[in-house]
């Protein structure tokens, strides 16, 4: 019952729930809030699925005849009988192999990341003009001698803040400000690790079973976040300016941009009232749920089972 149970809200976590959220309007009015929901969903997905392929293949561990988990495979077989042992072989053997893909693809996305950051930042600092920003000498600013319009930001330690001529030439202050701040927000917040770990998930489940929902919303709400800071700083009108302005423009590998994706989506908030205190409080108590429930209700008995039989 527990190998059925942490099955269902496998499946509950991993296809209904996603398939609401990446179409629910909510995320968007509060997007702090719908972030923490989505981490708590994906977290408690890929918890209950493995929890799910353990608890089937702890079956493998059944008490024999002098009351002990069994031995050897023989003995296994003769307790469990030939179906039974076969298919907790195979589910421990697909468990191991999603877990295995899953810390591959986690290892080879940040290596990947950071090598293409490391060379896009040398080749940045080394073609980087001599002009400056009145009121941003920031250390990390970098700007370009380049009529085409971009702005975008690579995550790190030592991180840069990209910026082009024709960008800084075609911005009004305020929209240049709304530019910076939107960069800097998701600096500070490491917007990257959320969207790496999302993509890690993403890139470790085969191309019949995954679904971008989850990692496309995500996108979107990071950026709808770093909206709010520019917002806070220099208010509605220029950041939803700077966003069409941007609108075309796109984010080397690896980079984060302002502009590109959800573009009208990010106006057309930006342009109303999206204060919604009850949705979060909502959104924050649903990701409570989702993450403790499973562990107290699930996880606790079968962990104690388990070290019973291994002791």
């Amino acid at each position: 019952m527990t190998a059925f149970a942490f099955g269902v809200l496998a499946l509950v976590l991993a296809g209904p729930i996603p398939a609401w959220l990446a179409v629910s309007r909510w995320p968007q009015r509060a997007p702090r809030a719908g972030l923490v929901l989505w981490q708590a969903v994906a977290i408690a997905a890929v918890f209950s699925a493995f929890s799910c392929g353990l608890a089937i293949a702890s079956r493998l561990l059944l008490p024999g005849p002098d009351g002990r988990p069994t031995q050897d495979v023989d003995a296994q077989i003769r307790a469990l009988g030939w179906p039974m042992w076969a298919f907790c072989v195979a589910v421990f053997a697909l468990t191991v192999l999603i877990g295995g893909r899953l810390i591959y693809a986690a290892v080879r996305l940040s290596v990947t990341l950071r090598a293409r950051r490391s060379r896009h930042r040398m080749l940045v600092d080394l073609l980087t003009s001599d002009r400056r920003i009145p009121q941003h000498a920031e250390e990390d600013l970098r700007l370009l001698a380049a009529e085409e319009r971009f702005a975008y930001c690579l995550p790190g330690i030592r991180h840069r803040l990209v910026l082009s001529h024709g960008t800084v030439d075609s911005l009004e202050p305020h929209e240049l400000e709304a530019v910076i701040s939107h960069e800097r927000a998701h600096l500070r917040a490491r917007h990257d690790l959320l969207l790496e770990a999302f993509t890690a998930i993403y890139q470790a489940f085969p191309r019949f079973v995954r679904s971008g929902a989850a990692l496309t919303s995500v996108r979107m709400l990071v950026e709808m976040l770093a909206d709010d800071h520019a917002r806070a700083v220099v208010g509605a009108a220029p950041v939803a300016r700077a966003l069409v302005a941007l609108a075309d423009t796109a984010a080397p590998a690896g980079a984060i941009a302002a502009g590109g994706e959800f573009t009208l989506a990010r106006v057309n908030r930006l342009c109303s009232s999206n204060r919604a205190p009850l949705v979060s409080a909502t959104a924050y108590l649903a990701a409570f749920v989702v993450l403790v429930f499973p562990t107290i209700a699930l996880a606790v008995p079968w962990l104690e089972e388990l070290s019973r039989l291994l002791r």
